[in-house]
């Protein structure tokens, strides 16, 4: 059965020029706090991420099982001011085009206003024309404008709630059919 979606552009520089994924916040904390928050990816977006991610030229990697695996380099680190991380290898399981982030920046951007303190997520190259855009921009609220946030301003994120989700999931499967297990036993 078809897919119903716009294919990528073949030209992918002029794509990411134009309706890039974009979340902004203020918050009361210093640009030195939410630049912490920020280079802190593990207590926010994922603890499944390996490899520095607090200083310029390091490179990591995310993974969530085989759904969504990506390596990041990051190629702009101003303390307080910016960071960028550029998506140098990328995989999804449920895109036509599973290498759609690939060669796309993600941007984090601090400068005051008035009194707070505001973020500027930007993902380049994250357009409506790729088949991931809702899903993508949708997960990206989320931990941006959710668990970034509340790591900033409480000090405690929510790195990725669908893993932990799916562990609570499992624990309770297993408590089940141990729990149906002794049942048995009791019976016999």
């Amino acid at each position: 059965m078809p897919r119903s979606y716009n294919p990528l552009p073949p030209n992918r520089e002029q794509l990411m020029n134009t309706q890039n994924y974009t979340a902004s916040l203020a918050v009361d904390q210093t640009p030195d706090q939410v630049f912490a928050a920020i280079t802190n990816p593990r207590g926010w977006w994922s603890g499944q991420i390996e490899g520095r991610t607090d200083q310029l030229g390091a490179e990591f990697k995310y993974h969530y099982r085989d759904v969504h695996r990506a390596r990041f380099k990051i190629t702009e680190f101003v303390p307080g001011k910016k960071v960028v991380w550029h998506v140098v290898e990328n995989y999804f399981d449920f895109v036509e085009d599973k290498t759609e982030w690939t060669g796309t920046d993600v941007v984090f951007e601090i400068g005051k206003q008035g009194n707070q303190t505001e973020l500027r997520f930007t993902h380049v190259g994250l357009v409506p024309a790729y088949q991931c855009y809702n899903v993508c921009s949708d997960a990206w609220g989320t931990y941006v404008k959710g668990s970034l946030r509340d790591l900033i301003t409480t000090g405690k994120g929510q790195p990725n709630p669908i893993e932990g989700i799916v562990a609570r999931a499992r624990e309770m499967a297993l408590l089940d059919q141990t729990n149906a297990a002794r049942m048995r036993s009791v019976g016999q």
